[in-house]
């Protein structure tokens, strides 16, 4: 019985997004299993706790339950393995979602997405070897003649991956405006007009994502007002690339 030629695409989209997903979750879990072995031949943790080792009493973490290295180590074999099917999870999505754009789309989505990658790994580093050592610093020595730390490992790791996270994240500003821009949605004129708003948001922000002690929330504030100086002028060259494009598919009229 011949089948409805309607409801053949959607069929073959839905058809081609499942072994897209199970092609992903392969990828994470042969990930998950190399980053797990990674994580305990290759001393992640020890890694990890480079920023806090010199301010810690034996220069070790401790922690508190007999299961608890086991799982630490399994939930870094996990980030570990998400991170290298990251290739793959971006290659599906794009394979998946590349037919539906146009080419000039297509053309910002490169840039983008490596522009993306570039800056989050900036935040990354920015947030382990500088905001951390600072902000520990500053924790660990407040009140020290009164207290004595005692700081187990799965604690230190939340700590540590919400400001790791946090710098990555927000250090995405630019790419977030650029395509709100290409959306319609905000203007050059309108980021520039609403700057000192957006410094107190990003001041807001970087106070509540990072820890208690002034430098290290200046430490995030500083770059990302530059960021958002730069996102300006991003917005502004891709807006006037977007009709230029637009001229020479036709779509608009000539100047």
């Amino acid at each position: 019985m011949p089948r409805d030629s309607a409801e053949m695409p959607f069929l073959d989209h839905l058809e081609e997004l499942r072994w897209r997903i199970i092609w992903s979750l392969i990828a994470i879990m042969a990930g998950s299993v190399i980053g797990f072995l990674a994580v305990v031949e290759l001393n992640v943790i020890g890694v990890l706790e480079r920023p806090i080792q010199e301010l810690l009493p034996d220069r070790k973490l401790v922690f508190t339950s007999p299961t608890t290295p086991f799982f630490v180590s399994l939930k870094l074999g996990v980030a570990v393995g998400l991170l290298l099917a990251l290739p793959v999870l971006i290659y599906q999505a794009w394979a998946f979602l590349s037919p539906a754009l146009n080419p000039s789309e297509r053309r910002y989505v490169v840039p983008g997405a490596a522009g993306g990658i570039i800056l989050f790994t900036a935040g990354v580093g920015m947030a382990y070897f500088l905001a951390l050592p600072i902000g520990l610093r500053f924790l660990l020595t407040f009140q020290a003649e009164s207290l004595a730390p005692i700081i187990t490992i799965d604690e230190y790791l939340k700590f540590a991956t919400g400001v790791i996270l946090a710098f990555g994240v927000l250090f995405q500003l630019p790419v977030v405006l650029v395509v709100l821009g290409l959306m319609g949605i905000v203007t050059p004129t309108s980021l520039a007009k609403y700057r000192r708003h957006a410094i107190v948001i990003l001041a807001a922000l970087s106070a509540l994502l990072t820890p208690a002690d002034p430098g290290t929330m200046l430490m995030l504030l500083m770059p990302l007002v530059l960021l958002y100086e730069l996102s300006i002028w991003l917005t502004r060259v891709a807006i006037r690339r977007k009709g230029v494009d637009a001229e020479e598919s036709g779509v608009l009229p000539a100047r």
